[in-house]
């Protein structure tokens, strides 16, 4: 009997995270010893925080940050001009069945963390979460 496969749509695979985590070790070892052969890529410490993978894994998106957040621009430029070599080196690596194309991005995670912080700090929002809490506290009686 043929084993389905069925999808409900609600996150990535078991397969997706691990090929995801794999490459995201992996780029982040390349990047961390200088291994590629650009000297202006080489002297940025860059933070992969997350690599998301297409279900048919040919595709990853690289969420990327420099460390100290300065040069964003400069490292999802600076990545993508590398992206052959990095592709070649992770899949020398790795040695998967298809190489994925690499996609990059700005990981902009911290930055919504921060925001969500301030906005959560601020005195009508946490009335309001107050407000919520009692509401919800006293129904439960």
């Amino acid at each position: 009997m043929a084993k389905k496969s069925f999808s409900s749509g609600s996150g990535p695979s078991q397969r997706q995270l691990r090929v995801g985590e794999l490459i995201r070790r992996a780029l982040s070892e390349l990047l961390q010893r200088g291994e590629v052969h650009d000297p202006d890529l080489n002297r940025l410490s860059v933070t992969v925080g997350e690599v998301r993978v297409t279900p048919d894994l040919r595709v990853a998106t690289v969420y990327a940050l420099p460390l100290g957040g300065s040069d964003k621009g400069d490292v999802v430029a600076l990545l993508a001009k590398n992206k052959g070599e990095l592709r070649h080196l992770i899949n020398k690596k790795l040695a998967l069945k298809h190489s994925p194309d690499l996609r990059f991005r700005l990981d902009e995670t911290f930055d919504r963390m921060d925001e969500t912080r301030r906005l959560l700090s601020q005195e009508d929002v946490r009335r309001d979460i107050e407000a919520v809490a009692d509401e919800d506290g006293e129904g439960a009686e």
